[in-house]
């Protein structure tokens, strides 16, 4: 679970809320008219720019910006490490074994071709499309959202026309230009906020995660490429550390 993610959506929140309740109370920021207008308007125009079958499944990718486990480098370099001395000392099949103890799907495929006896560069081409694909879709979830950011706003100014539309048309009375005045600005209200506190900042987040994940799956690949090459452990650990930041390097020979 992503406790940043956490944290900032409650901060967001919140302070907004307490903002809201310290000027009269939150009964005044609700209108149905302007709820419909952007949530409505903001789903249907998701609809007509994307896939039924996108849309249902942003749903399913907006759990990862909260609910996610994130693997560590350094512990990927280690467990790769791990293989590399086992294989060396009892060889390339030898790694069977240990593909039932690994959780990442992609480093168990990475381990069965090997096992299988893929050559080095045949394994590294193969995964290098996968992770073409798996870059590409990480990139259609994160564009959903971020068309979202944008259809919220728009949506908003779409209602603040109507409302004034309907306050111009009607001034002569003035029971009717107050409603017509919160459906005009509410609209705006609600566009900023899906926009700016929950669209495009899950598309950030998303974004964010999806070059943590490539990355880590790009170490696997030349961790499994230089297993297959009988690379020296040392000389393996010093090419994958170049992934990472210096002072986020943990060396398994200390």
């Amino acid at each position: 679970m992503d406790i940043a993610t956490i944290i900032g959506i409650v901060a967001a929140f919140g302070l907004m809320l307490m903002a809201i309740l310290q000027g009269g109370g939150v009964g005044m920021f609700i209108d149905v008219a302007s709820i419909l207008i952007v949530f409505g308007g903001t789903a249907g125009v998701a609809l007509i720019n994307f896939p039924l079958g996108d849309v249902i499944s942003a749903i399913g990718v907006a759990k990862k910006t909260i609910l996610i486990k994130e693997a560590n480098t350094n512990e990927l370099i280690a467990q790769l490490m791990e293989f590399a001395n086992k294989a060396r000392k009892e060889g390339i099949l030898s790694l069977q074994g240990s593909i039932d103890t690994v959780e990442d799907q992609f480093l168990v495929k990475a381990l069965q071709m090997a096992v299988d006896g893929q050559e080095p560069d045949d394994l590294k081409a193969m995964l290098n499309t996968e992770i073409d694909y798996i870059q590409e879709r990480h990139s259609g979830g994160a564009e959903i959202f971020t068309s979202l950011g944008t259809i919220s706003p728009a949506m908003g100014m779409v209602g603040t026309l109507i409302g004034l539309v309907q306050m111009l048309q009607n001034m002569s009375d003035p029971s009717s230009i107050g409603p017509a005045m919160a459906v005009a600005l509410l609209t705006t209200f609600y566009g900023a906020v899906l926009a700016n506190i929950l669209f495009n900042p899950m598309a950030g987040k998303l974004k964010t995660r999806s070059k943590t994940e490539l990355l880590q799956k790009t170490v696997i690949v030349e961790g499994m490429e230089s297993i297959l090459s009988g690379e020296n452990p040392r000389v393996m650990e010093q090419k994958l550390h170049a992934y990472i930041a210096p002072k986020m390097r943990e060396s398994v020979f200390q």
